[in-house]
């Protein structure tokens, strides 16, 4: 048995330089975040480096129980502690007996690639994705190209906190240096964009920076770089292209530059925001239904996985239906819907936080920001008379909000979201009215997502990876309904004193 770690141990402590540090909320459903803690912050770590070696030697035993070759890529994005967290990581995977193959520096589509690349089974791909600095975290999986999901997680939160770690000979280190060249040489391979573009490529000064603006060109398009440079405190905003900040600056920048379209990445690359000539943000679902009525005429009858955050227009839309094409809603969550639409054998998959989930022949399956960046540019190019702006304008109409995150522990956001799902629940049983409109439809595959009569629908939701809830707002009719049904919500998690300020809202 190796050492139990401890939830709670205070920083310039004995205890904290000696002991494994690991809060078991850290443990997400498909993946694992933890806040590491930062010089500006007063707020104690919930993790130190021994819990993230205690974290290694769990994965590695877990890796042997599943039955797998033990051989794993490791990589880091770019922040000021990740790669002393991943070395931490790879000291505990060594000492369970796995073969680790460093990669360097990456985005988690370039770990997910070295799966392939080098004929590896398992990934850890240590990474706080968009979340601000002082946070960190992991992504795993060991079948490629999924991630883990709530069963793999749960058996390794058992591991770790439950000391059940078991050291094994047989662990080694291979620094592999070539992996991000491949990577990149892969995702623009075979692409020529024969239409003279231009693009912003903005990546928050994240990991993104390093790969992003070299990718594009290599398709074939003019780049307008925007906070490409890489400086892990963030000056201007977080990498998160679903952040309001990060859209209008990529809309100023696409205004100021008479640029075709703008991208942002996240702060591991995995996921893609997109801005098109006119400067209007597209949110990712809309820009998936668009890809999606590119791809139907050439792949026809396929079907198309999205999240219960995703736009309703899917399911009615009729360029869609005349190729014989059909939608599945599922889940929120990266590792859901990969996993999802591997199962069902779809060509796409997609959620509305931008990750995108492109299988064979497109893309390999997993989430990839440069490869769905290049599926939006061979989309342009498939239409040369028109622009991104009338691309988005032949959708049918809708209007959405912006993904909204309150604030509400991860003790205890589950259980907000049980009472709120039973409160609208009982709403519609009661036929009470939500904005002027009674509950026509309730779907709790995922929190609650209710439709009012008319079309008008709201999700509430805890946040898989985040201390939050999420909030996503549409309707058929008006901007100003969308406000409506927002006031609507915002005014049943007003009861809740558990829920907290937004971090943005309309």
């Amino acid at each position: 048995m190796t050492q139990i770690p401890k939830a709670n141990l205070q920083p310039n402590t004995s205890a904290f330089e000696n002991e494994p540090l690991i809060k078991p909320t850290g443990f997400r459903e498909y993946d694992a975040r933890w806040w590491f803690g930062h010089p500006a912050s007063d707020v104690a770590p919930d993790l130190n480096l021994y819990g993230v070696q205690a974290l290694g030697l769990g994965l590695g035993t877990l890796i042997h129980e599943l039955g797998v070759a033990p051989k794993i890529a490791v990589g880091h994005d770019f922040r000021s502690y990740s790669l002393s967290v991943k070395q931490a990581l790879e000291v505990g995977l060594m000492d369970a007996g796995i073969e680790v193959h460093d990669i360097g520096l990456a985005l988690s589509p370039t770990a997910y690639f070295a799966q392939f690349d080098l004929d590896l089974p398992c990934v850890a791909m240590v990474t706080a994705s968009h979340n601000s600095n002082g946070w960190t975290g992991v992504k795993m999986g060991a079948e490629r190209p999924l991630t883990f999901g709530p069963v793999e997680m749960s058996r390794l939160k058992e591991i770790v906190l439950g000391g059940q770690g078991i050291s094994r000979a047989g662990g080694g280190y291979v620094r592999q240096t070539a992996v991000a060249e491949r990577y990149l040489a892969d995702v623009s391979h075979g692409v020529k964009i024969s239409r003279p573009l231009k693009v912003v490529a903005a990546c928050g000064n994240g990991t993104a920076g390093a790969f992003a603006p070299q990718a594009l060109r290599a398709m074939g398009v003019e780049v307008v770089e925007l906070d490409c440079e890489l400086d892990h405190s963030f000056p201007r905003y977080n990498p998160n292209p679903e952040d309001m900040k990060m859209l209008h600056a990529i809309r100023d920048a696409v205004l100021e530059h008479k640029a075709d379209v703008g991208l942002g990445f996240d702060g591991d690359g995995d996921r893609c925001g997109v801005v098109d000539n006119e400067g209007e943000e597209i949110f990712a679902d809309k820009i998936g239904l668009m890809l999606a009525r590119d791809l139907a005429p050439l792949f026809p009858n396929s079907t198309f996985v999205v999240d219960v955050k995703s736009t309703g227009l899917f399911a009615i839309d009729p360029v869609l239906a005349k190729h014989g094409c059909k939608t599945d809603y599922y889940k929120t969550g990266h590792s859901y819907i990969k996993r999802r639409s591997k199962e069902l054998g779809a060509l796409a998959g997609f959620e509305k936080s931008g990750h995108f989930f492109l299988q064979p022949p497109i893309g390999r399956g997993y989430d990839d920001g440069l490869v769905a960046a290049r599926a939006i540019l061979e989309m342009l190019d498939r239409n040369p008379l028109k622009s991104m702006a009338d691309l988005r304008r032949a959708l049918p109409v809708s209007f959405g909000a912006p993904t909204m995150s309150p604030a509400c522990g991860d003790e205890v956001k589950y259980g907000v979201v049980e009472q709120i799902v039973a409160q609208f629940e009982a709403l519609q049983a009661e036929n009470k009215e939500i904005a002027g409109r009674r509950i026509a439809d309730i779907n709790t595959v995922n929190g609650v997502r209710f439709t009012l009569e008319g079309g008008a629908w709201g999700l509430v939701r805890a946040s898989s990876n985040t201390p939050n809830l999420v909030v996503v707002v549409e309707s058929p009719d008006s901007s100003d309904d969308v406000v409506a049904v927002f006031r609507a919500i915002e005014g049943v998690l007003a009861d809740y004193p558990e829920v907290g300020e937004f971090d943005q809202k309309l």
